[in-house]
């Protein structure tokens, strides 16, 4: 019951502050007459979203597949480099510099020079997504591998633990809060990259339906295609904050298990 009103508590402002600038927005538009190119309304965007549905879905499947790989590729490499440089302080002293180079670099700038390299399929989009997921992940579990409890590592040491069954068994566990803030970080960016790299090039995906929308002046199809990026970015973020409170969870329920 308290798990059920504390949701309730939390879920009902923010969704009746939305219903309100719904309802601003739909009477706004109505009294004032501007043109449904400058600003549909929101019953306008619905009703011209159902109409090509069948289109913006497989969009909508591209725009998620290419998000996926990308936000997996990312997230992998930016793992191996975070422990590569946990472990290795020369690897960490030669890398950490040029990651923060790297983020000087804009994927939209950077984009061109991928279609040139790779051509215009999959490869330059999952790279412009995979790079936008990497920073975040890299810092957060470099930041969280090197916040580890000096006085368990001390005691494991003393004990003759080795420097791979200190990083499994208490830095690593200890790192995960932080590797999950730079996960939920790193999901949300992946679906702005993804959009990002379809505006660059390709024949499908959400970027394309907004700039083919845009070139139109199709405006409730664009605000139908944003609707839906912000959608699938939240999803992705619950994905990774519900995964994160179970492991958490589990986690805990272990160390319990292992107090004398």
């Amino acid at each position: 019951m308290n798990t059920g009103s504390t949701w309730w508590e939390r879920g009902w402002p923010p969704v009746a502050v939305v219903l309100v600038l719904l309802l601003v927005w739909e009477g706004g538009v109505r009294i004032s007459g501007v043109e449904p190119f400058v600003l549909p309304s929101p019953t306008r965007i619905a009703s011209d979203a159902i109409a090509v549905w069948p289109r913006v879905w497989l969009h909508t499947l591209a725009t998620l597949r290419i998000t996926l790989i990308g936000f997996a590729a990312g997230v992998a490499a930016g793992v191996a480099l975070a422990v590569a440089m946990h472990m290795s302080r020369r690897v960490k002293t030669g890398m950490y510099p040029l990651l923060v180079i790297s983020q000087n670099i804009h994927p939209a700038a950077l984009g061109p020079l991928l279609m040139i390299w790779f051509g215009f399929g999959l490869t330059p989009k999952i790279i412009v997504i995979a790079l936008v997921c990497f920073f975040p992940v890299v810092v957060a579990l470099t930041d969280g591998l090197t916040q580890t409890d000096r006085t368990m590592l001390d005691y494991l040491r003393m004990l003759g633990a080795t420097k791979g069954q200190l990083f499994r068994k208490l830095e690593l566990p200890h790192a995960l809060p932080s590797l999950f803030s730079g996960l939920k970080i790193a999901a949300t960016y992946s679906v702005m990259g993804a959009v990002i790299a379809e505006w660059l090039g390709g024949d499908k995906g959400l970027g394309y339906f907004i700039q083919f929308s845009r070139n139109q002046f199709a405006t409730s199809r664009v605000f139908a295609a944003l609707i839906i990026i912000i959608v699938l970015s939240f999803a992705l973020f619950g994905i990774i904050a519900l995964l994160e409170r179970v492991l958490l969870r589990h986690r805990r329920r272990g160390l319990k298990g292992e107090m004398p």
